[in-house]
């Protein structure tokens, strides 16, 4: 009998997946081996429509408890390795997602390199991590994962031995038998320190070396050197939004964690560069400068006297070591033996760097340019500073107002700022902003939230003050509704002097950015930004700084509105912008929050940033990277540099490239998403708010209160104690309905939209010629390829208790069918993927392993909804949401 899992055309998925088969029967034994044999084998036939494979639970029926936590185990660990081969063999790729093939392609649209580095000297592409708790997988998994991917480069590389001794053969089997061994699930709930190390492993070991690396390859492809427009973003420790447990100290812990790990590096670097600048000055000649900073270093080692770099370059390690103790508060691992002040600045730092680098290329006919060992150095203290990633402040516009109303009324103001209407808000916050006198009393005692936001306050204060202003650059307002949620965190930065008024404060005080998450607020942001921009107060600050960020949310947009509507309604708030931009004068940053999951803007960042409408990237941008799509995307050095290649290019063209539509074709194209939109704004909400019944059925048929049994985050699930679908968070929201693999946050009202159309041939034209909507059919197919109604129904069975299940599933099925019809038609293909090969083999090759897991899942559902206690059975339902998610990879 063969091993498992032999159904790819992929050698590495084939070989990863016979060694999987071979681990599974040494340490599960040859009965877990061969029943896991059997139901994949069944399930693979069934999916591959062999006669009499048209059902696998009697193979499923056979598992025991205990054989069944074992088989979930193995088949999320085949995903977990089929993710890593395929990302190894590029299947979701995309060639021309490089900033070499954009230089080209600009170029062809006679757009030179000029023009090119212009743009780059005044953008800004970042991604931001976040802590949004959608990675089930341990990080120990993870690393496993990473090792392996390591190997498999040796391998490939040809070599028999890894540096350490071992046969690479051999290593990738041990490493594929502690994935086996190693627990995947969390035993303890995370932590906000947890989530803070976790982020700060990818910083350090991902970011940090390839970061610089990437900046010389551009330069490169240039031929200049362009500005340092790639930077690095986090929320972990400073958003507060929902999460009582991110306070003043886990933001002073985020910053002083970063900061150590990012000035342990510049050491470590230092260090290494005086090992390797032996240069002496009797054979080649020394500039002044180095001479002085030489002679500043207090190195008067003889053995060093006539090699002044490594001179100088003793004395830029001891003032590292001083600024990493001043900073951190200890000594640095390896301690300078030399005296030296800390630097107070990284631009400080970096003028010594270029120092020794002007030096050294002056005598050296430019071989040693900016791009060795120290020219990446360089690159990496212009990127990094001394904070490694801007950490962004945010909060809910509600805390907002109750902290400011406190505020207001102890220092006598006014009395009850709550019970003001909108107009009386703004008039008394632009009263308030006409100076720098802070309302709150130090010796009063104050409630704890508003105790709690005073301390993030100042704690940020503190930040900026220790590690400069682009430690912390934003706060940005959860659910901004109105002019006065702006205001209000004015006068709440102005506690701590991160406001101050008058033009020439504008370019150092903290940015304050508006997340307009719902479908109303997204048409209301244009003139909310007007006012905005109008204000004396700000017009003139915001016109010092020269730009001003916007964050649309993707999750809360399309929970409230459906897929197709949020999506039009993003596009449409960012195209609305524009001119407002323009009238003040300002360069727009939009920052997009993007999930991992299609129903909360996951999909291709590429096709998603080129998709943008004209005039609203101008090369800054930023996006949330969260959960599970941080692993995906930069796990390892190779797939951060592919991806970060891609955010860079895919900014470059959709700053640059030529308008694609002509004005007819938008305005006709535009008429017609206003008109679909519509056919599924009203389908959508007639299902999940305007049916009584919906919110039960949706609780008993997903397993989302079994998802809020995992401990994959310090954050609470729903931002209030209600049950509404209103209050749920946007996160569980979509992985839930992923879980039971209907998917609906990622389709649901397209296809009524679709069948309301009467104009089939004009949606045609739209997914030829417009990337936009290319862009939304692509990310829907995806979708509705993952997704199965068979497995679906199963799960509406769990909720036969609900009055009108079966009409509610029936509607969904029948929504699913419409919008499966629908983008066939619209894209002229007879089945779904027809078009994009490679990804429907990935999808192909997951969907028999998904099912089983599926079918397990309801079954131990059942038993554990009926009050069974066994804990395995709790085990098995967390193991196979975790199964699930990895094999579906963007479930989150």
């Amino acid at each position: 009998m063969g091993p498992p899992i032999q159904i790819s055309q992929n050698p590495d998925i084939r070989y990863l997946g016979r060694i999987l088969g071979d681990v599974i029967r040494a340490y599960g034994g040859d009965k877990l081996f061969r029943q896991t044999e059997y139901i994949r084998s069944s399930s693979v036939d069934r999916h591959r429509g062999i006669a009499g494979a048209e059902a696998i639970d009697p193979g499923l029926d056979a598992l025991s408890l205990d054989d069944t936590v074992a088989f979930v185990r193995g088949f999320m660990l085949f995903s977990m390795l089929a993710n890593l081969a395929e990302d190894r063999q590029g299947v979701a790729a995309e060639p021309e997602a490089t900033v070499a093939a954009a230089i080209d392609k600009l170029k062809a649209d006679g757009i030179d390199s000029d023009a090119i580095a212009a743009l780059l000297s005044a953008s800004l592409v970042a991604p931001v991590l976040t802590a949004h708790p959608t990675e089930v997988r341990r990080k120990s998994m993870l690393d496993h994962k990473n090792r392996i991917a390591e190997l498999m480069l040796l391998r490939d590389s040809g070599a028999d031995e890894t540096p350490e001794g071992d046969v690479v053969e051999d290593a990738i089997r041990r490493q594929i038998v502690l994935l086996w061994q190693t627990r995947p699930l969390r035993m303890e709930k995370l932590f906000v320190a947890d989530e803070i190390d976790n982020a700060l492993t990818y910083l350090r070991d991902v970011f940090l070396p390839v970061v610089p690396k990437l900046y010389a390859r551009w330069e490169t492809e240039l031929g200049q050197r362009p500005a340092s427009f790639l930077r690095v973003g986090s929320w972990i420790g400073g958003d507060r939004d929902g999460n009582p447990f991110v306070t003043a100290e886990t933001m002073v812990m985020a910053t002083g964690r970063n900061a150590a790990a990012v000035l342990g590096h510049y050491i470590d670097a230092v260090h290494g560069l005086g090992a390797e600048l032996s240069v002496s000055a009797s054979l080649a000649a020394v500039p002044e400068a180095v001479e002085a900073l030489a002679e500043a270093s207090g190195d008067s080692a003889p053995s060093r006297r006539d090699e002044p770099y490594r001179r100088a370059l003793s004395g830029i390690y001891a003032r590292l070591c001083a600024t990493y103790m001043q900073i951190v508060g200890k000594a640095p691992p390896r301690p300078s033996a030399l005296k030296g002040d800390a630097y107070a600045t990284p631009a400080d730092f970096r003028r010594d760097l270029v120092t020794i680098a002007n030096g050294l290329s002056a005598n050296s006919q430019g071989q040693f340019g900016g791009i060795g060992a120290l020219g990446r150095l360089i690159r990496a203290v212009e990127v990094f500073g001394f904070h490694l990633a801007t950490l962004d402040m945010r909060q809910n516009s509600a805390v907002h107002e109750r902290v400011l109303a406190e505020l207001l009324k102890v220092s006598g103001v006014c009395a009850d700022y709550l019970a003001l209407d909108e107009d009386a808000r703004v008039a008394l916050l632009t009263a308030e902003l006409q100076s720098d006198r802070p309302l709150a009393a130090p010796w009063h005692q104050w409630s704890d939230q508003t105790a709690g936001e005073l301390a993030i306050v100042h704690a940020a204060a503190d930040v900026r003050a220790r590690l400069g202003g682009d430690a912390i650059c934003q706060w940005i307002i959860s659910m901004a509704q109105t002019l006065s949620d702006l205001l209000e965190v004015h006068v709440l930065a102005r506690e701590a002097g991160l406001w101050r008024s008058g033009e020439a404060a504008g370019q150092s005080n903290l940015m304050v950015v508006p997340l307009f998450e719902t479908i109303a607020d997204l048409d209301k942001a244009p003139d909310i930004m007007r006012r905005y921009f109008a204000m004396p107060e700000i017009g003139p600050q915001v016109g010092q700084r020269g730009h001003q960020e916007v964050m649309i949310g993707y999750s809360d947009s399309n929970k409230d509105g459906g897929y197709l509507t949020s999506t039009w309604g993003l596009h449409q708030a960012s195209q609305a912008l524009t001119p407002v931009f323009d009238e003040a004068d300002t360069a727009m940053q939009l920052f997009h929050g993007r999930g991992g999951a299609v129903g909360r803007g996951g999909g291709s960042a590429f096709a998603a940033i080129r998709a943008q409408p004209a005039g609203t990237v101008q090369g800054r941008i930023r996006i949330t990277e969260q959960g599970e799509v941080i692993a995906a995307k930069y796990g390892t050095a190779a797939s951060a540099a592919a991806n970060l290649e891609a955010m860079v290019s895919a900014s470059l063209l959709a700053s640059l490239e030529p308008e694609a539509l002509s004005d007819t074709d938008a305005a006709r194209f535009t008429a017609a998403m206003d008109a679909l939109s519509d056919s599924a704004f009203a389908a959508y909400r007639g299902l999940v708010y305007d049916t009584p019944a919906f919110k039960d059925f949706f609780r008993a048929m997903t397993p989302i209160a079994e998802i809020a049994t995992l401990k994959i985050g310090s954050r609470p699930s729903s931002r209030t104690k209600s049950s509404a679908i209103e209050d749920l968070r946007a996160i569980p929201w979509v992985f839930s309905w992923a879980q039971a693999r209907a998917m609906l946050p990622g389709w649901y009202g397209t296809g009524e939209g679709f069948a309301a159309f009467g104009d089939k041939a004009l949606l045609a034209d739209m997914a030829a010629g417009w990337p936009f909507f290319a862009a939304l059919l692509g990310n829907m197919e995806m979708v509705l390829a993952k997704s199965d109604m068979g497995i679906a129904a199963r799960y509406a069975e769990l909720a036969g208790h609900v009055d009108g299940h079966k009409a509610i599933f029936g509607r969904i099925r029948d929504g699913w069918n419409r919008a499966h019809d629908g983008l066939l038609a619209v894209t002229g293909q007879t089945r779904l993927l027809e078009k994009n090969p490679a990804l429907e083999a990935s999808i192909r090759l997951r969907l028999p392993y998904i099912e089983p897991l599926n079918l397990l899942q309801i079954e131990l559902m059942k038993r554990h909804r009926a009050g069974e206690t066994d804990p395995r059975i709790a085990e098995g339902i967390q193991l196979t949401i975790n199964a699930i998610a990895t094999a579906l990879r963007n479930s989150g």
